[in-house]
């Protein structure tokens, strides 16, 4: 693909203006660690879940979601659809919670929940399990979207396109710590939603597509279908099986950690949760990334995906068609714009996921057990040198990964089952450190034990570690003593959690009752309901019928006013019945 002078141009100040903020932002980063890692728990809520969204809008997903639509029809995106019934979860039971822990990361929270060395080890090795190889493995898969993208419209290999992209990356991310993060990624994240929006529209313009209507008459009605269908395999027709929708929506969505659905909303949402000016922030900063995640970035790149079925019907690598519309559809000017759309969304995942991975490192393992009494500026250079080393050490993770669903599957089978523990922690007081640690070893056995054995493959696959999982960390819950009544009151003291998982506890130790759960519960199915009904009635406004879409957009619409009328009563603070 030839790029003009004025594509060059725009393409150019994509890649500066994220310097421009890190140098602006670098004085006030290196103040402290709060400040590099928390922006001084100052953000509004706008910008705190912008930044959100931003960071799972990467290079690597609308490749992703080409691929899925390729090989399971528009249903196969339930592989991240089913995530929105945990980040309601997150918007209404945990949100607030995160905000009130005033921690610095959400693996500290360990010990404040549990207590003894116990708690210590599993601070410091969910640190190192989060901030090295699962940290590299989704640096690896966006650098290996991206890479991908370069390859076919500039012709890079991609070793040069890989550092070329951490090079720039990690220079603005060590200098301008979250602050210049959440900046830049409020520019990004316009720019690439403009993209998303601009391919979609070209590749449907195109003769051999025909428009929405051309979508409609031209592809198979299983590759449409919202849900899934029980005759998949008739012949070349893409559909989502029956057994995969079930592991999707009935185990996934709460049992397996991925980063942005993490269950209890951990990760770095929970970065800028605890980033957020008050729990009001940190609540309606989770409420606008759950909205824009699922409801408003996704039909761009579905209809563009379902263009390449009918532009490109045999590639080897169906996620290489979304880089082919750019190639081959986009005219001049067009082009620098949504390149630089892609690299902004590229820089703005990188960018928190070598800040997010390095914070766990400094925070939980360094400053915590090797150099606990350094000074501030001190801990804030090795933030800046560790950033540049996770930078390193994940450029070769991408050269060994083929396609980003493999990296996709590959996180979500090593953290099935754990789900349910990083939820029930904050709700029952029998949780314990050993309950967490087992937890996360467990996955890791069943993962090798189907893969030696030959046994089911993914999604199938979470059937079987889930409930090996769960089975194994309830065993030892049941077998192990509870964190002692000191540690547990003051925890309880502190997030003053909900339902009735504390009341035994709260007895015991003369603490006050726990407030009742109904209420929440309630607003979660609300919320469900009015995300559902905005992306379910923005598809079948799209790909079927004005009619049809109307009850859909209608009950989003009464979910929503519900929902907030709900929460505005209560202050958006204490749940109620």
């Amino acid at each position: 693909m030839a790029l003009t002078a004025l594509d060059w141009s725009i393409l150019t100040v994509f890649l500066l203006f994220p310097l421009v903020i890190a140098a602006r932002s670098a004085a006030t980063a290196g103040q402290s660690l709060e400040q590099y890692f928390l922006a001084g728990r100052q953000l509004p809520w706008w910008l705190a879940g912008t930044s959100m969204v931003a960071t799972t809008f990467a290079a690597d997903t609308p490749l992703a979601v080409t691929g899925i639509v390729a090989a399971n029809g528009v249903a196969g995106n339930w592989i991240w659809w089913s995530g929105a019934l945990g980040s309601m979860l997150s918007v209404l039971f945990f949100a607030r919670l995160w905000r009130r822990a005033g921690i610095p990361t959400d693996v500290a929270f360990v010990e404040i929940r549990y207590s003894g060395r116990r708690a210590a080890v599993l601070r410091a090795v969910r640190a190192l399990y989060l901030g090295l190889p699962i940290n590299c493995m989704i640096i690896g898969w966006v650098n290996l979207a991206m890479a991908k993208i370069l390859n076919v419209t500039l012709g890079w290999d991609r070793l040069t396109a890989v550092l070329a992209g951490l090079a720039l990356t990690g220079v603005y991310v060590s200098l301008s710590g979250l602050r210049g993060v959440v900046l830049t990624d409020l520019i990004q994240f316009g720019f690439a939603m403009l993209g998303a929006i601009a391919i979609a529209a070209f590749a449907l313009s195109d003769p051999a597509v025909g428009g929405l209507d051309g979508l409609r008459t031209r592809l198979p009605d299983e590759t449409l279908r919202f849900l899934p269908t029980l005759d998949q395999g008739v012949g070349d027709t893409a559909a989502l099986s029956l057994a995969a929708f079930l592991a999707y929506l009935g185990v996934q969505w709460w049992a397996s950690w991925y980063p942005g659905q993490e269950p209890g909303g951990g990760g770095y949402l929970a970065q800028r949760m605890m980033a957020a000016r008050d729990e009001r922030h940190s609540i309606l900063a989770t409420l606008w990334f759950t909205l824009a995640h699922y409801c408003l970035r996704p039909w761009p790149w579905i209809l563009a995906a379902l263009a390449t079925l009918l532009l490109y019907p045999d590639l080897a690598d169906p996620e290489s068609g979304y880089a082919f519309l750019i190639r081959d559809h986009l005219p001049a000017g067009w082009r620098g714009l949504v390149l630089g759309g892609f690299v902004a969304a590229f820089m703005s995942t990188m960018s928190t996921q070598l800040n997010w991975g390095t914070s766990y490192l400094v925070h939980d393992v360094y400053a915590r057990l090797l150099r606990p009494h350094a000074n501030e500026r001190h801990y804030v250079l090795v933030g800046r040198l560790t950033t540049l080393l996770v930078m390193a050490l994940s450029a070769g993770v991408t050269l060994h990964l083929e396609s980003v669903r493999q990296a996709w599957e590959i996180v979500l089978e090593a953290g099935a089952g754990i789900g349910l523990v990083l939820i029930l922690r904050w709700y029952w007081w029998r949780v314990n450190a050993w309950s967490e640690i087992v937890a996360m070893l467990a996955p890791l056995v069943g993962v090798l034990v189907l893969r030696l054995s030959g046994g089911a493959a993914f999604p199938e696959s979470l059937f079987v570690i889930v409930a090996w999982t769960t089975v194994c960390w309830l065993a030892v819950t049941a077998l192990t003593a509870p964190e002692t009544d000191d540690t547990l009151e003051t925890f309880y003291r502190r997030a003053r959690p909900p339902g009735p998982g504390w009341t035994f506890l709260a007895r015991r130790v003369g603490a006050p009752a726990p407030g009742p759960i109904t209420g929440q519960l309630l607003d979660w199915v609300t919320g469900v309901a009015m995300i559902y009904g905005v992306l379910f009635g923005a598809g079948t406004l799209l790909l079927n019928d004005t009619i049809l879409a109307l009850p859909m957009l209608g009950t989003s619409l009464l979910s929503g006013m519900w929902l907030y009328r709900r929460l505005t009563a209560r202050g958006w603070g204490s749940p109620t019945r």
